[in-house]
Protein backbone atom coordinates (compact mmCIF):
# COMPACT_ATOMS: atom_id res chain seq x y z
CA UNK A 1 0.00 0.00 0.00
CA UNK A 2 3.07 2.24 0.89
CA UNK A 3 3.93 2.15 -3.19
CA UNK A 4 0.41 2.66 -4.02
CA UNK A 5 0.38 5.77 -1.54
CA UNK A 6 3.92 7.48 -3.11
CA UNK A 7 2.42 6.96 -6.43
CA UNK A 8 -0.46 8.61 -5.84
CA UNK A 9 1.69 11.48 -4.12
CA UNK A 10 3.82 11.81 -7.37
CA UNK A 11 3.17 12.77 -11.17
CA UNK A 12 0.16 14.48 -12.70
CA UNK A 13 -3.11 12.36 -12.31
CA UNK A 14 -4.64 15.33 -14.47
CA UNK A 15 -3.03 14.07 -17.25
CA UNK A 16 -3.04 10.27 -16.38
CA UNK A 17 -6.87 11.03 -15.97
CA UNK A 18 -6.58 12.74 -19.64
CA UNK A 19 -4.56 9.70 -21.69
CA UNK A 20 -6.80 7.27 -20.10
CA UNK A 21 -9.89 8.55 -21.52
CA UNK A 22 -8.03 9.86 -24.86
CA UNK A 23 -6.83 6.11 -25.36
CA UNK A 24 -9.87 4.27 -24.05
CA UNK A 25 -12.37 6.30 -26.66
CA UNK A 26 -10.12 5.94 -29.14
CA UNK A 27 -10.03 2.41 -28.88
CA UNK A 28 -13.10 2.08 -28.97
CA UNK A 29 -13.07 3.45 -32.03
CA UNK A 30 -10.62 1.54 -33.65
CA UNK A 31 -12.38 -2.07 -33.05
CA UNK A 32 -15.40 -0.48 -34.23
CA UNK A 33 -14.89 -2.67 -38.03
CA UNK A 34 -14.40 -5.78 -35.94
CA UNK A 35 -17.52 -5.41 -32.89
CA UNK A 36 -19.71 -4.58 -36.35
CA UNK A 37 -18.14 -7.53 -38.54
CA UNK A 38 -21.04 -9.82 -38.24
CA UNK A 39 -23.44 -7.22 -39.46
CA UNK A 40 -21.15 -6.03 -42.24
CA UNK A 41 -20.28 -9.62 -43.36
CA UNK A 42 -23.61 -10.31 -44.01
CA UNK A 43 -24.63 -7.05 -45.92
CA UNK A 44 -21.69 -7.29 -48.45
CA UNK A 45 -22.14 -11.30 -48.52
CA UNK A 46 -18.11 -11.18 -47.06
CA UNK A 47 -16.31 -14.65 -46.72
CA UNK A 48 -14.04 -15.43 -43.88
CA UNK A 49 -10.88 -13.65 -45.55
CA UNK A 50 -12.47 -10.22 -46.53
CA UNK A 51 -13.61 -10.25 -42.85
CA UNK A 52 -10.39 -11.08 -41.55
CA UNK A 53 -9.03 -7.89 -43.85
CA UNK A 54 -11.46 -5.87 -43.35
CA UNK A 55 -10.85 -5.93 -39.14
CA UNK A 56 -7.16 -6.02 -39.73
CA UNK A 57 -6.76 -3.23 -41.64
CA UNK A 58 -7.30 -0.16 -39.40
CA UNK A 59 -4.78 -1.98 -36.89
CA UNK A 60 -2.27 -1.89 -40.12
CA UNK A 61 -3.08 1.75 -40.78
CA UNK A 62 -2.62 2.21 -36.83
CA UNK A 63 1.06 0.76 -36.71
CA UNK A 64 1.85 3.08 -39.86
CA UNK A 65 0.61 6.02 -37.99
CA UNK A 66 2.53 5.63 -34.34
CA UNK A 67 6.04 6.27 -36.42
CA UNK A 68 4.44 9.18 -37.49
CA UNK A 69 2.62 10.77 -33.72
CA UNK A 70 5.45 9.32 -31.85
CA UNK A 71 7.91 12.04 -32.88
CA UNK A 72 5.63 14.63 -33.29
CA UNK A 73 4.35 14.26 -29.62
CA UNK A 74 7.76 14.95 -28.86
CA UNK A 75 8.03 18.14 -31.23
CA UNK A 76 4.87 19.48 -30.29
CA UNK A 77 4.02 18.32 -27.38
CA UNK A 78 1.26 15.30 -26.81
CA UNK A 79 -1.59 17.22 -25.53
CA UNK A 80 -1.00 19.46 -29.08
CA UNK A 81 -1.15 16.40 -31.34
CA UNK A 82 -3.72 14.41 -29.11
CA UNK A 83 -6.17 17.30 -30.00
CA UNK A 84 -5.32 17.33 -33.48
CA UNK A 85 -5.87 13.57 -33.33
CA UNK A 86 -8.95 13.37 -31.82
CA UNK A 87 -10.29 16.18 -34.21
CA UNK A 88 -9.32 14.27 -36.91
CA UNK A 89 -10.89 10.89 -35.49
CA UNK A 90 -14.08 12.69 -36.62
CA UNK A 91 -13.70 12.25 -40.25
CA UNK A 92 -13.53 8.33 -40.27
CA UNK A 93 -17.22 8.38 -37.84
CA UNK A 94 -18.68 10.74 -40.83
CA UNK A 95 -17.28 8.63 -43.27
CA UNK A 96 -18.93 4.97 -41.68
CA UNK A 97 -22.11 6.82 -41.25
CA UNK A 98 -22.90 8.13 -44.45
CA UNK A 99 -20.04 6.93 -46.71
CA UNK A 100 -19.80 3.14 -46.30
CA UNK A 101 -21.93 1.62 -48.73
CA UNK A 102 -19.69 -0.83 -50.46
CA UNK A 103 -16.71 -3.07 -49.43
CA UNK A 104 -13.90 -1.12 -50.75
CA UNK A 105 -15.33 1.61 -49.17
CA UNK A 106 -15.00 0.21 -45.79
CA UNK A 107 -11.64 -0.80 -46.22
CA UNK A 108 -10.88 2.87 -46.84
CA UNK A 109 -12.96 3.63 -43.70
CA UNK A 110 -10.45 1.04 -42.06
CA UNK A 111 -7.11 3.32 -43.11
CA UNK A 112 -9.15 6.15 -41.62
CA UNK A 113 -9.79 4.52 -38.41
CA UNK A 114 -5.76 4.32 -38.41
CA UNK A 115 -5.63 7.85 -36.65
CA UNK A 116 -7.61 6.38 -33.71
CA UNK A 117 -5.15 3.70 -33.29
CA UNK A 118 -1.93 5.83 -33.36
CA UNK A 119 -2.98 7.17 -30.28
CA UNK A 120 -1.27 4.74 -28.35
CA UNK A 121 2.41 6.78 -29.71
CA UNK A 122 0.63 10.28 -27.56
CA UNK A 123 -1.12 9.06 -24.52
CA UNK A 124 1.54 6.31 -23.37
CA UNK A 125 4.24 9.03 -23.64
CA UNK A 126 1.81 11.81 -22.59
CA UNK A 127 1.47 10.03 -19.49
CA UNK A 128 4.82 8.30 -18.75
CA UNK A 129 6.77 11.50 -18.56
CA UNK A 130 5.41 12.81 -15.87
CA UNK A 131 6.36 9.97 -13.43
CA UNK A 132 9.60 8.14 -11.79
CA UNK A 133 10.94 5.14 -13.03
CA UNK A 134 9.83 3.26 -9.73
CA UNK A 135 6.27 4.44 -10.71
CA UNK A 136 6.41 3.50 -14.56
CA UNK A 137 4.94 0.11 -14.77
CA UNK A 138 1.70 1.37 -13.11
CA UNK A 139 1.29 4.50 -14.81
CA UNK A 140 1.85 2.91 -18.44
CA UNK A 141 -0.45 0.34 -16.80
CA UNK A 142 -3.26 2.90 -16.09
CA UNK A 143 -2.80 4.91 -18.97
CA UNK A 144 -2.52 1.95 -21.61
CA UNK A 145 -5.68 0.34 -19.85
CA UNK A 146 -7.83 2.45 -22.21
CA UNK A 147 -7.63 -0.64 -24.34
CA UNK A 148 -10.87 -1.01 -22.48
CA UNK A 149 -12.27 0.89 -24.96
CA UNK A 150 -13.26 -2.49 -26.51
CA UNK A 151 -15.07 -3.16 -24.09
CA UNK A 152 -17.84 -0.51 -25.10
CA UNK A 153 -17.07 -1.09 -28.44
CA UNK A 154 -18.20 -4.89 -28.53
CA UNK A 155 -21.00 -4.35 -25.80
CA UNK A 156 -23.29 -1.66 -27.06
CA UNK A 157 -21.69 -1.75 -31.17
CA UNK A 158 -23.85 -4.83 -31.66
CA UNK A 159 -26.95 -3.91 -29.98
CA UNK A 160 -26.94 -0.53 -31.78
CA UNK A 161 -26.42 -1.50 -35.17
CA UNK A 162 -29.32 -4.57 -34.28
CA UNK A 163 -31.63 -1.81 -33.86
CA UNK A 164 -30.73 1.25 -35.84
CA UNK A 165 -28.27 -0.68 -38.52
CA UNK A 166 -24.47 -0.57 -38.47
CA UNK A 167 -23.97 3.04 -40.04
CA UNK A 168 -25.46 4.64 -37.39
CA UNK A 169 -22.98 3.10 -35.05
CA UNK A 170 -20.64 5.16 -36.32
CA UNK A 171 -22.38 8.44 -35.97
CA UNK A 172 -23.41 7.44 -32.32
CA UNK A 173 -20.06 6.85 -31.91
CA UNK A 174 -19.20 11.16 -32.09
CA UNK A 175 -21.03 11.67 -28.96
CA UNK A 176 -18.14 10.20 -26.86
CA UNK A 177 -15.16 11.16 -29.18
CA UNK A 178 -16.70 14.98 -28.86
CA UNK A 179 -16.55 14.41 -25.41
CA UNK A 180 -13.54 13.27 -24.65
CA UNK A 181 -12.05 16.00 -27.14
CA UNK A 182 -13.39 18.36 -24.50
CA UNK A 183 -12.22 16.71 -21.21
CA UNK A 184 -8.97 16.13 -23.17
CA UNK A 185 -8.48 19.78 -23.77
CA UNK A 186 -9.10 20.88 -19.95
CA UNK A 187 -7.20 18.31 -18.32
CA UNK A 188 -4.03 17.11 -20.16
CA UNK A 189 -0.66 19.08 -19.50
CA UNK A 190 2.69 18.26 -20.92
CA UNK A 191 5.45 17.82 -18.87
CA UNK A 192 8.44 19.94 -18.52
CA UNK A 193 10.57 16.91 -19.53
CA UNK A 194 9.29 16.76 -22.75
CA UNK A 195 11.63 17.19 -25.32
CA UNK A 196 11.33 19.64 -28.13
CA UNK A 197 12.79 17.43 -31.01
CA UNK A 198 11.94 15.91 -34.18
CA UNK A 199 13.68 13.79 -36.91
CA UNK A 200 14.49 10.53 -38.51
CA UNK A 201 17.70 10.41 -36.33
CA UNK A 202 15.69 8.60 -33.49
CA UNK A 203 14.11 6.20 -35.19
CA UNK A 204 17.23 5.23 -36.78
CA UNK A 205 19.66 5.16 -33.93
CA UNK A 206 17.05 2.96 -32.24
CA UNK A 207 16.99 0.66 -35.50
CA UNK A 208 20.57 0.03 -35.03
CA UNK A 209 19.94 -1.31 -31.37
CA UNK A 210 19.51 -4.93 -30.55
CA UNK A 211 16.89 -4.02 -27.92
CA UNK A 212 14.32 -2.59 -29.86
CA UNK A 213 14.01 -5.62 -31.95
CA UNK A 214 13.45 -7.62 -28.81
CA UNK A 215 10.93 -5.05 -27.31
CA UNK A 216 9.51 -5.30 -30.76
CA UNK A 217 8.79 -8.96 -30.82
CA UNK A 218 7.78 -8.82 -27.47
CA UNK A 219 4.46 -6.22 -28.07
CA UNK A 220 4.11 -8.12 -31.49
CA UNK A 221 2.83 -10.93 -29.45
CA UNK A 222 1.13 -9.24 -26.47
CA UNK A 223 -0.47 -6.15 -28.10
CA UNK A 224 -0.34 -7.15 -31.44
CA UNK A 225 -2.48 -11.15 -29.81
CA UNK A 226 -4.58 -9.20 -27.61
CA UNK A 227 -5.91 -6.47 -30.00
CA UNK A 228 -6.02 -8.65 -33.04
CA UNK A 229 -7.74 -11.12 -31.16
CA UNK A 230 -10.57 -9.14 -29.96
CA UNK A 231 -11.25 -7.59 -33.31
CA UNK A 232 -11.75 -10.97 -34.67
CA UNK A 233 -13.16 -12.72 -31.62
CA UNK A 234 -16.95 -11.79 -31.74
CA UNK A 235 -16.79 -13.10 -35.64
CA UNK A 236 -14.68 -16.17 -34.43
CA UNK A 237 -17.93 -17.46 -31.58
CA UNK A 238 -20.39 -16.44 -34.13
CA UNK A 239 -19.19 -18.54 -36.66
CA UNK A 240 -17.09 -21.45 -34.64
CA UNK A 241 -20.09 -21.82 -31.60
CA UNK A 242 -23.03 -20.25 -33.76
CA UNK A 243 -23.43 -17.87 -31.19
CA UNK A 244 -26.05 -15.10 -32.30
CA UNK A 245 -24.09 -11.46 -32.61
CA UNK A 246 -25.42 -9.97 -29.90
CA UNK A 247 -24.17 -12.61 -27.52
CA UNK A 248 -20.94 -13.02 -29.11
CA UNK A 249 -20.20 -9.02 -28.76
CA UNK A 250 -20.77 -9.49 -25.21
CA UNK A 251 -18.36 -12.60 -24.59
CA UNK A 252 -15.83 -10.73 -26.75
CA UNK A 253 -16.19 -7.87 -23.92
CA UNK A 254 -16.12 -10.26 -21.11
CA UNK A 255 -12.66 -11.68 -22.64
CA UNK A 256 -11.44 -8.10 -23.21
CA UNK A 257 -12.78 -7.07 -19.97
CA UNK A 258 -10.43 -9.94 -18.63
CA UNK A 259 -7.21 -8.44 -20.49
CA UNK A 260 -7.73 -4.22 -20.17
CA UNK A 261 -8.08 -4.37 -16.34
CA UNK A 262 -5.17 -6.81 -16.24
CA UNK A 263 -2.77 -4.51 -18.07
CA UNK A 264 -2.36 -1.87 -15.22
CA UNK A 265 -1.85 -5.33 -12.59
CA UNK A 266 1.04 -6.31 -15.43
CA UNK A 267 2.87 -3.09 -14.46
CA UNK A 268 2.51 -2.78 -11.21
CA UNK A 269 3.92 -6.81 -10.90
CA UNK A 270 6.70 -5.60 -13.03
CA UNK A 271 7.07 -2.73 -10.49
CA UNK A 272 7.64 -5.18 -7.62
CA UNK A 273 8.78 -8.67 -8.98
CA UNK A 274 11.02 -7.29 -12.43
CA UNK A 275 9.21 -7.11 -15.96
CA UNK A 276 11.74 -9.95 -17.67
CA UNK A 277 10.82 -12.41 -15.01
CA UNK A 278 7.05 -12.04 -15.38
CA UNK A 279 7.66 -12.28 -19.46
CA UNK A 280 8.95 -15.46 -18.90
CA UNK A 281 6.40 -17.11 -17.40
CA UNK A 282 3.90 -15.36 -19.21
CA UNK A 283 5.12 -16.19 -22.31
CA UNK A 284 5.09 -20.05 -21.30
CA UNK A 285 1.49 -19.11 -20.44
CA UNK A 286 0.31 -17.63 -23.62
CA UNK A 287 2.07 -20.43 -25.75
CA UNK A 288 0.15 -23.25 -23.84
CA UNK A 289 -3.52 -21.20 -23.57
CA UNK A 290 -2.87 -20.91 -27.52
CA UNK A 291 -2.08 -24.66 -28.32
CA UNK A 292 -5.41 -25.14 -26.09
CA UNK A 293 -7.38 -23.22 -28.18
CA UNK A 294 -6.25 -24.96 -31.16
CA UNK A 295 -7.72 -28.07 -30.15
CA UNK A 296 -11.29 -25.78 -30.70
CA UNK A 297 -12.87 -27.38 -27.58
CA UNK A 298 -16.53 -27.02 -26.28
CA UNK A 299 -17.82 -23.80 -25.91
CA UNK A 300 -17.51 -23.70 -22.12
CA UNK A 301 -13.75 -25.00 -22.06
CA UNK A 302 -12.73 -22.05 -25.56
CA UNK A 303 -14.55 -19.45 -23.04
CA UNK A 304 -12.37 -19.89 -20.12
CA UNK A 305 -9.54 -20.41 -22.54
CA UNK A 306 -10.04 -16.99 -24.49
CA UNK A 307 -10.60 -15.35 -21.01
CA UNK A 308 -7.32 -16.55 -19.86
CA UNK A 309 -5.40 -15.67 -22.50
CA UNK A 310 -6.64 -12.37 -22.91
CA UNK A 311 -6.08 -11.40 -19.16
CA UNK A 312 -2.77 -13.08 -20.05
CA UNK A 313 -2.09 -11.35 -22.83
CA UNK A 314 -2.89 -7.93 -20.90
CA UNK A 315 -0.18 -8.78 -18.14
CA UNK A 316 2.32 -9.09 -20.85
CA UNK A 317 1.68 -5.49 -22.44
CA UNK A 318 1.61 -3.83 -19.32
CA UNK A 319 5.15 -6.03 -18.24
CA UNK A 320 7.17 -5.03 -21.63
CA UNK A 321 5.79 -1.21 -21.16
CA UNK A 322 7.52 -1.15 -17.60
CA UNK A 323 10.66 -2.33 -19.31
CA UNK A 324 10.95 0.10 -22.46
CA UNK A 325 10.92 4.06 -20.15
CA UNK A 326 13.64 1.68 -18.07
CA UNK A 327 15.56 0.70 -21.54
CA UNK A 328 15.16 3.96 -23.46
CA UNK A 329 14.43 6.92 -21.29
CA UNK A 330 15.18 9.38 -23.52
CA UNK A 331 13.33 8.17 -26.84
CA UNK A 332 9.99 7.17 -25.41
CA UNK A 333 8.27 9.00 -28.12
CA UNK A 334 9.98 7.48 -31.00
CA UNK A 335 10.84 3.68 -29.15
CA UNK A 336 6.89 3.97 -28.76
CA UNK A 337 5.80 4.38 -31.93
CA UNK A 338 8.30 2.01 -33.36
CA UNK A 339 7.08 -0.54 -30.69
CA UNK A 340 3.30 0.32 -31.06
CA UNK A 341 3.86 -0.14 -35.25
CA UNK A 342 5.18 -3.42 -34.21
CA UNK A 343 2.21 -4.37 -32.26
CA UNK A 344 -0.02 -3.26 -34.93
CA UNK A 345 1.76 -5.19 -37.48
CA UNK A 346 1.37 -8.33 -34.83
CA UNK A 347 -2.13 -7.46 -34.96
CA UNK A 348 -2.84 -7.01 -38.26
CA UNK A 349 -1.44 -10.47 -38.79
CA UNK A 350 -4.28 -12.42 -37.32
CA UNK A 351 -7.29 -11.48 -37.89
CA UNK A 352 -6.15 -11.73 -41.45
CA UNK A 353 -4.43 -15.52 -40.94
CA UNK A 354 -7.61 -16.40 -38.66
CA UNK A 355 -10.17 -15.78 -41.52
CA UNK A 356 -8.20 -17.02 -44.65
CA UNK A 357 -7.16 -20.50 -42.79
CA UNK A 358 -10.78 -20.68 -42.18
CA UNK A 359 -11.49 -20.52 -45.86
CA UNK A 360 -8.51 -22.48 -47.06
CA UNK A 361 -9.20 -25.62 -44.25
CA UNK A 362 -12.35 -25.08 -42.93
CA UNK A 363 -10.75 -24.98 -39.38
CA UNK A 364 -8.97 -21.64 -37.28
CA UNK A 365 -6.83 -24.65 -35.95
CA UNK A 366 -3.88 -23.87 -37.84
CA UNK A 367 -4.32 -20.66 -37.58
CA UNK A 368 -4.30 -20.62 -33.50
CA UNK A 369 -1.02 -23.23 -33.81
CA UNK A 370 0.25 -20.80 -35.91
CA UNK A 371 0.68 -18.26 -33.07
CA UNK A 372 1.57 -20.68 -30.73
CA UNK A 373 4.83 -21.20 -32.71
CA UNK A 374 5.29 -17.49 -32.79
CA UNK A 375 4.82 -17.22 -28.88
CA UNK A 376 7.45 -20.06 -28.59
CA UNK A 377 10.04 -18.39 -30.73
CA UNK A 378 9.79 -15.13 -28.46
CA UNK A 379 9.71 -17.12 -26.04
CA UNK A 380 12.94 -18.56 -26.83
CA UNK A 381 14.46 -15.81 -27.71
CA UNK A 382 14.24 -13.79 -24.38
CA UNK A 383 15.20 -16.92 -22.43
CA UNK A 384 18.42 -16.91 -24.49
CA UNK A 385 19.45 -13.05 -23.57
CA UNK A 386 19.31 -14.88 -20.23
CA UNK A 387 19.28 -12.33 -17.00
CA UNK A 388 22.43 -10.30 -18.40
CA UNK A 389 20.08 -8.72 -20.58
CA UNK A 390 18.23 -7.00 -18.13
CA UNK A 391 21.36 -6.22 -16.04
CA UNK A 392 23.33 -4.60 -19.21
CA UNK A 393 21.00 -1.51 -18.90
CA UNK A 394 19.15 -1.14 -15.44
CA UNK A 395 21.09 -1.23 -12.06
CA UNK A 396 20.00 -3.29 -8.90
CA UNK A 397 16.64 -2.53 -6.84
CA UNK A 398 19.61 -1.87 -3.92
CA UNK A 399 21.08 0.78 -6.26
CA UNK A 400 17.79 2.13 -7.40
CA UNK A 401 16.41 2.59 -4.16
CA UNK A 402 20.19 4.53 -2.69
CA UNK A 403 19.95 6.80 -5.80
CA UNK A 404 15.82 7.83 -5.23
CA UNK A 405 16.60 10.85 -3.44
CA UNK A 406 18.79 12.30 -5.95
CA UNK A 407 15.79 11.60 -8.87
CA UNK A 408 13.45 14.02 -9.33
CA UNK A 409 10.04 13.51 -10.08
CA UNK A 410 10.11 14.47 -13.22
CA UNK A 411 13.60 13.52 -13.76
CA UNK A 412 12.02 10.92 -16.45
CA UNK A 413 14.13 11.27 -19.50
CA UNK A 414 15.42 15.16 -18.05
CA UNK A 415 19.09 14.52 -17.90
CA UNK A 416 19.68 11.04 -16.06
CA UNK A 417 21.32 8.95 -17.90
CA UNK A 418 20.43 6.03 -15.45
CA UNK A 419 17.51 4.80 -14.69
CA UNK A 420 16.49 1.96 -12.17
CA UNK A 421 15.15 -1.81 -12.08
CA UNK A 422 12.26 -3.03 -11.28
CA UNK A 423 14.18 -6.29 -10.39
Amino acid sequence: MSNLRAFARSGSRRTLAASFLYFDVSFMIWVLLGSLGNFIGDSFRLTGTQKGLMTAVPVLSGAGLRLLLGPLGERFGGRRIGLVCLALTTLPLLAGWLLADSYSRVLWLGVLLGVAGASFAVALPLASRWYPPEHQGLALGIAGAGNSGTIFASLFAPRLAQAYGWHTVFGLALIPNLIVLAAFALLAQDSPSTPRRFGLAPYLALLRQPDTGRFAALYAITFGGFVGLTGYLAIFLHQQYRLSKVDAGDLTAACVCAGSFARPLGGYLSDRFGGVRLLLMLLIAIVALLAAIATLPPFGAALLLLIALLATLGLGNGAVFQLVPLRFHREVGAITGLIGAAGGVGGFLLPFLLGSTHDRTGSYTGAFLICAAAALVVLLLLGAAGSGWHGSWARPRAARQGSLARTPVHGFGAGTSETASAE
